[in-house]
Formats: C-alpha cells, structure tokens, sequence
C-alpha cells in the first residue's frame, strides 16, 4: 500500500523539500519532472501548484498535501486539515489577502466597493466575502501583475502580502484585510478514515512538526563546576530542565540543554563567566515534543 501526497511547486518547493529531508525524508525531483522520487517505499509523491493542490486532495487524486489555508478556502474544499506548517525561518510565512485601492482613490472602505470592479487571483472567496458583507461588485480574475492594474483595468484588487512592501511601491493603499493564511498539511476524509493511511498521516505529522521546532532551537553543552552548578541553570532558559551528568571528575558535571537559536549569543558570555568550558553549540533536525 501506498500513501499519495501531494508536494507544491514553486516558491514552496525548495523550503519543502528541505523540511521533508529535516524530518527524515529523502525527496529528488529531475528537472522538468513533477513525480519526485522518495526514499520510502511507502510514499508516492506528485509535485503541483498549490493553487490546485486542496481540490485534488478533496476528489482522492491525492492522499494527503501541503498548500495554502486561502487555497482550500478559494475552493470551498471539503478536507482534513492535519497541522499548520508555521516555518518562519525559511520559507512558511503567514501572509495576508488584502483589498488595496490607488492612494488617490475615493475609495475609503469595503463598503465603497460596491459597483466596483476588482482583479484578483483569489475569486471564489473575494465573490463569498463580499456576498456576505451585501456588497455587488465585478470580480475579475488576475493572472499576475495585480499591483499595476489600478486604475486603468481595476478600480480595486484583493492581493496576497507579506509585508505590504509590494502594495506601497505600487502606490497603492490597504483599505482591509480579509483574509489571513499560512500553509497547511490537508488530507482526504476518506483517506483519513482507512487506519493504515491515518497513521502513516501521523507519522509524517509528527516528524514534521519536530523538524519545524527543531529549525529554531540548537542544542548546548558544556562543562561545569560542581560548586557553580546553581549559577549556570539559572541563566538556561531549557525546554523542561538541563540534563546534568556527572564526569570522571567528581569536581565538574556535563550539561546538555535545547534552547532557542536566537537567545543562544546572549547566554553564551554569561555561561562563559560563570564558569562553564567546552561549551558546544550544535544544530538539530528534530525535536519532538
């Protein structure tokens, strides 16, 4: 038996296929391919858009995918959401779908909309947000370059940001947010309810959210006096307690502990001066909690 799951192609596939390795899977694709090979037998991969990724899922094309929240939104797909994929380090940022006007415009709030004509890539939802605030307008589908359309093919657009750098160098201004994303592993309902499916899904989950704490933890160890043992916990801010372990010479003890990257070059002087040596940093591909 095998499980299908559904990898995106484009801006998330590189951030992908690094997670996957991250968490214990091996994924190769040729160029010019969209089958990737996948070091377990178990798992048959297909690289596609993530624009479409909810919808094959949904019909049982695919077992299982990663995609946008605001895809499976667009359209309406019946799924199981599995896990929310925040990996800000890299690559899986929430964004925001925002309704942007000229700077210009008269245009002041949704309200304003009304008889209006919007380009977006996101119709479905922007069709369903606006019936349901009692709004008419004319909803045209964007095939890229949505920023430059004001005000010649487009009195308003609904575009994804990050930052709303874009959306300001374009001239253009935020009149509301409505709607905010961030990837997310799906399934088919059907495919969840087979046992073997369900607990491969598991599986993959929980090496995935392992890999996704490991990226922003390190690991730290380091040799310290018995008498100063106190004084250096007290600076380890670990994820439950340090482990200590005690050294051929009784005078020292080891400490190994899992922290935050970012607090580590803050620590690291303070541990120094308190009286720790060989102090180690390295990095993890999971962790597990």
């Amino acid at each position: 038996m095998k499980l299908k799951i559904g990898l995106p192609k484009g801006s998330l596939q590189e951030t992908t296929f690094k997670l996957f390795k991250n968490a214990g899977y091996n994924i190769k694709l040729l160029e010019r391919s969209y089958v990737p090979s996948i070091d377990d037998p178990e798992l048959e991969g297909l690289v596609i858009r993530a624009q479409e990724m909810a919808r094959y899922v949904e019909d049982g094309i695919l077992d299982m995918g990663i995609t946008g929240w605001d895809w499976v939104l667009e359209q309406d797909a019946k799924v199981v959401e599995l896990a929310r994929l925040k990996y800000g380090k890299v690559g899986f940022r929430g964004v925001k779908w925002v309704v942007a006007v000229p700077m210009n415009s008269k245009i002041k709030r949704v309200e304003d909309l009304k008889g209006k004509k919007i380009a977006t890539e996101l119709v479905g939802f922007t069709k369903r947000y606006l019936k349901k605030k009692g709004i008419e307008a004319s909803i045209e589908f964007s095939w890229g370059a949505t920023e430059v359309k004001p005000p010649l093919l487009a009195d308003a657009i609904v575009e994804v940001t990050e930052t709303g750098a874009s959306i300001k160098a374009n001239n253009l201004r935020i009149i509301d947010t409505i709607l905010e994303s961030e990837t997310v592993l799906i399934a088919n309902k059907k495919a969840w309810k087979d046992p073997w499916k369900r607990r491969k899904m598991e599986n993959i989950v929980i090496l995935l959210k392992g890999a996704l704490i490991a990226e922003e933890k390190v690991g730290l160890k380091m040799n310290v006096p018995a008498k100063m043992l106190e004084e250096v916990t007290k600076i380890l801010p670990s994820l439950h307690t340090p482990t200590v372990s005690s050294l051929s010479d009784k005078n020292w003890v080891a400490i190994e502990v899992i922290l935050d990257e970012k607090v580590v070059r803050d620590i690291i002087p303070d541990l120094k001066r308190a009286g720790a040596q060989g102090i180690v940093e390295y990095p993890l591909n999971k962790v597990i909690m």
